[in-house]
This record gives structure tokens, sequence and C-alpha cells, in this order.
């Protein structure tokens, strides 16, 4: 079986993404796996964490290893959709192998922009980016370089952008990737009523729309560190 761990920072195309997969009949998916254990970890007061944390296994060995050695009858792929920020300082990496990653990016701007109306106070942490450099440096380190994607990319050309993709983590493209029906998963995490209002309305990629809205003074200092981390993975990212 293919197991895929896609890794994203917040407010991108993660959750359309996995639609695309789970839209595969050869694929089984999983929706942000270490939410409950970040939410006990960090005790941060996000929209149903209560629920979160009750429904969900809170400890992230336990999570680790169903990730890394957990079967799903009929199953060919194993996606898993990965919050990038929800790795948190506990964790370690010796359950990463065996796993093909891949890392999600969207351009720190935008997303600073989509992450201040919904948070208090935005810091690089929030963004995932840190993790992302991180674990992005951790497997090149044991001679594997992850396959980058950025989030324009895909909502520029879908067909090619996830053509790609496949190919590059060695399964069939699937034109059933661009289309899936409106509508709440079963897969979807219990966070879904508080986060996915847009992507249940989807019945694909929509079109990208570069923003125009100014920067506010607050979050310059916030883009300036997050910016080289952008480059950085952006550098290694899949043209399409």
């Amino acid at each position: 079986m293919k197991r895929i761990a896609m890794w994203s920072g917040p407010r991108n195309i993660s959750t359309a993404m996995m639609r695309a997969f789970e839209n595969r009949p050869d694929t089984v998916v999983v929706d942000e796996p270490f939410y409950a254990h970040y939410l006990v970890t960090t005790g941060l007061a996000h929209p149903g964490a209560d629920e979160v944390i009750a429904q969900q296994e809170n400890d992230w060995r336990v999570v680790a290893h169903s990730l890394q050695r957990g079967t799903v009858a009929g199953a060919q792929v194993f996606y898993q959709k990965h919050m990038a920020h929800h790795w948190c300082g506990d964790m370690d990496t010796s359950w990463i192998d065996g796993i093909s990653h891949a890392f999600l990016l969207r351009e720190p701007r935008a997303m600073l922009l989509s992450l201040d109306r919904v948070l208090e106070r935005v810091g690089v942490s929030d963004t995932g980016l840190g993790q992302q450099k991180i674990l992005f440096d951790e497997l090149r380190r044991r001679g594997h370089t992850p396959l980058v994607i950025d989030a324009r990319d895909v909502l520029t050309e879908p067909r090619l952008a996830l053509q790609r993709l496949c190919a590059d983590l060695g399964i069939e493209f699937d034109e059933r990737m661009l289309a899936w029906p409106a509508g709440r998963r079963d897969s979807d995490g219990v966070w879904a009523r508080h986060w996915y209002a847009a992507v249940e309305k989807s019945t694909g990629f929509a079109p990208y729309l570069a923003s125009t809205e100014p920067l506010p003074a607050h979050l310059e200092p916030v883009l300036a560190q997050c910016q080289p981390l952008y480059d950085q993975l952006y550098a290694f990212r899949t043209h399409t």
C-alpha cells in the first residue's frame, strides 16, 4: 500500500486536496490525525476542541504507528492530510520512514492575510512553515528529497499539477481527482462543521485568484520571517 503524508500549512487547499484523493476508488484518507495531540499539548481553545480531544486519539505515538503500519482493507493508497503546525516539540521522526512525504505550500502573504481574519494574533508558528522546513530537512538528511507543490500551481492548472504529483508519487493519475460531489464526508474530522463550510460546497478546485489586499503593518515582521522559509521550500517545488 502506498502511504502518502501531505504536510500543509493552514488556510490552504489541503482539504480540497484530500477530497481529490478520496474521490479515487483505490484510496482511503485520514484527516489531520495529530490534531487532538496538538490541542492537548498547546491547550489552545479551538472551536470544538473538547469534542476533538474526546473523539480522536491523543497519543501521537499511537497515531504515528497507525500511519506507518496500519492497514486498510482494499485500499491501495493511504492518503494522510497533515497540518504541519500540529507537529509539536515532543514528537520525534522515528516513524516517518516508509511513507512518501509531500509538502503543500501557499504564498505566505496570502496565508497571513487569511489567518489574520480568524486568529487574534498571528505568529510564524501558526503558518506551519517552520515545521515544514524542519521535516523537509530531516527527510533530506535521510536521503529522501520530498515533493513540494504550491497551491497556486494546483489552482492554475489542476490537471497538470495532479498528473505530475501522481507521477512523482508513483501512482496512476485518476481523472476523478478533478471533481467530487459537494457535501460532508464520513472521513472529515469532527471539526468539519467549524472549518469546512467552503469546501463542503465545492465540487472541484476553485480558480486561482491573486490577493490585492494590502498587508497590515502588524503582519510585516511576520512576513519577513515567513518569506525565507517559504522561498527555501519553494525552490524544490515540482513544476507543472
